[in-house]
């Protein structure tokens, strides 16, 4: 069980070549079957002591042997010396400059540095053989050391491998620059003890000298170590390689203890101390090996997709367990969070093996409050509470961060209305685009819909937007406008109306199919409620006729032809709408055959 913190992390890029904090501290972990060795080499001729000669090498050698099942992951190069640094060596030939430097000194005349670089690539290349570095020269800085015995350069490299035949284990490498004497503590963190058997720790260390062992102990958690004969308990550090056996490393320590009996199972943190009354040592790296058999889950946002106008966010996620000693187990939580508040869970379906991943796609909705531009936090391993229920090799690293800007559509454009003419039964014909004349568009960008749920899914535009008959009156039409990423809304209000009605001054009742009645455009299904009266020259009512009745020519009042054909002559009309917006029409209208 742990606790999730969620820390904002501000990097700051610097110099080239770094000027490292001092204080040894975590620079990276391995997970799996791996172990190290070291190799290298002192540049000093002599330990230094009362008969110091004050000369120093340019170059040394140390070779290389690992098992053939001994693959190279990782290799660490480490130089250091008396002055302020020598920061470009060459290593079996090849130019190496420092990635990272460390200082460290007695007073301000007497300074010291250490040097970092990754040769990995070298390593791998070279494989098993002899390491020479050259061209690292001291010998014009090394005179004011002389007299106190402080002069000296080395360097090593340490060489993390994997072997299938290993246990699955912790290798945790830390680095910077801190002296003794009289007193030094070190406190190494992230670490993880489940099983403490066959655990180690590993030195790299500067100008330590046989010849001095004045209250010289090392010790961890409170006990006193040694590894003997190499490294009495009184004498830590003097001038061996653990590795090797060799014991002439002048001023530097390549040094390995057994600490089974010194660390708990339990434990994440160690505490070394160094007390020296008079050894001038500088520890500089620091390699603990330990048993662990746990997962290690971090997650990554891989992609999403936002929908325009929609709170709604697909997220496509992996839950990885990559740098692990064991599966990460089925169900493992997952959780969502913006702005503090919780707004998706789920979990990993499978075992994920070591090394592997899962994949997984979600959607959460975010809430409408919410500004638009905004970042979700993932978290694998939390519950939703912002607790894991997974102990894991490393606690901190299960969170990531995605920012994500919702696609908000512009508040709805309303156009001015369309009106129409009448055509029956309250329907016009509108060309649509006639409303979009106050605004610049393209054909392309621009389609129209029936309700806002169309517009939204893009899906039944209305086919012909230039020949379009209404639905209803009034009728609201909506109008997209792509505009990426996203597109505006338009709406527009249809109107009908009636309009005057267009009325013949003739018509030619003879069947021939052609003008065959007073054809009234604009009346019938449109003034429905309308009444037509016919006039003979005498005054004579002869017809009348509403919405149903046009005046086909024939007569259908008076007592005399009553059902006949009127001759060809001129007649008298009055047509009411019955329209409050309209008076009655009166006119003239000539018939003929």
């Amino acid at each position: 069980m742990k606790r999730t913190y969620y820390i904002l992390c501000f990097i700051i890029f610097g110099s080239t070549i770094p000027i490292i904090a001092q204080d040894v501290a975590l620079f990276q972990q391995f997970n799996g079957r791996y172990d190290y060795t070291a190799i290298g080499n002192t540049l000093n001729i002599v330990e230094n002591g009362p008969n110091n000669i004050c000369e120093i090498l340019n170059t040394s050698s140390a070779a290389l042997n690992l098992n053939t099942n001994q693959n190279v992951v990782a290799a660490y190069l480490y130089w250091a010396g008396s002055g302020n640094g020598d920061l470009d060596i060459l290593l079996n030939g090849i130019p190496i400059t420092a990635e990272r430097l460390f200082d460290d000194g007695i007073d301000a005349n007497r300074v010291f540095f250490a040097a970092f670089a990754d040769v990995t690539d070298i390593i791998t290349t070279q494989g098993n053989t002899t390491y020479t570095l050259s061209d690292f020269d001291l010998s014009d800085v090394i005179g004011p050391y002389c007299p106190s015995g402080t002069n000296f350069g080395g360097w090593a490299i340490t060489i993390i491998y994997e072997d299938s035949n290993l246990p699955l284990n912790q290798l945790n490498v830390y680095d910077g620059l801190q002296s003794v004497p009289t007193f030094l503590s070190i406190t190494l963190d992230n670490l993880n003890v489940l099983d403490n058997e066959d655990a180690k720790i590993g030195f790299v260390a500067w100008e330590g000298d046989r010849a001095l062992a004045v209250n010289e102990q090392l010790t961890i958690n409170g006990n006193v170590i040694s590894n003997l004969p190499l490294n009495p308990a009184n004498n830590a550090f003097n001038g061996t390689n653990s590795f090797t056996g060799d014991t002439d490393l002048y001023n530097m320590d390549i040094d390995v203890y057994n600490i089974q009996d010194n660390i708990s199972i339990g434990d994440t943190s160690a505490t070394i101390a160094l007390t020296s009354g008079q050894d001038f040592v500088m520890i500089n790296n620091i390699i603990t090996v330990l048993n662990s058999q746990l997962p290690d889950a971090t997650m990554t946002i891989n992609d999403f997709i936002v929908n325009c106008g929609d709170n709604s966010i697909e997220l496509f996620y992996t839950v990885n367990n990559f740098n692990s000693t064991a599966l990460l187990p089925a169900n493992t939580p997952i959780a969502f969070y913006v702005d503090g508040i919780l707004i998706g869970q789920s979990q990993t379906v499978n075992d994920i093996p070591i090394s592997g991943t899962e994949s997984a796609v979600i959607t959460v909705t975010i809430p409408d409050e919410t500004d638009p531009n905004l970042t979700i936090i993932a978290v694998v391993d939390d519950n939703g509470t912002m607790s894991g229920i997974v102990t894991e090799i490393n606690e901190d690293n299960n969170i990531t961060f995605e920012d994500i800007e919702l696609l908000v559509i512009p508040e709805t454009t309303i156009l001015p209305e369309l009106t129409g003419c009448n055509e029956g039964f309250k329907t016009s014909t509108f060309n649509l685009f006639e409303a979009l004349e106050s605004i610049e568009y393209d054909d392309d960008a621009i389609s129209f819909y029936n309700s806002l749920e169309d517009l939204e899914t893009a899906s039944n535009s209305i086919l012909d937007p230039s020949n379009y008959n209404n639905n209803s009156s009034p009728e609201i039409i909506y109008v997209r406008f792509e505009s990426p990423p996203c597109y505006e809304i338009f709406q527009v209000q249809l109107n009908i109306e009636n309009c005057p009605p267009y009325i013949p001054d003739g018509f030619s009742p003879n069947n021939d199919t052609s003008n065959d009645s007073f054809n009234i455009q604009g009346l019938y299904d449109i003034f429905t409620a309308h009444q037509l009266q016919i006039y003979n020259r005498y005054g004579d009512l002869i017809f009348e006729g509403n919405n149903s009745k046009p005046w086909l020519g024939i007569t259908n009042r008076g007592l005399n032809n009553k059902g006949n054909l009127v001759p060809v002559g001129t007649y008298y009309y009055i047509l009411n709408l019955n329209d409050s917006n309209y008076k009655p029409f009166i006119g003239w209208v000539y018939v003929n055959y």
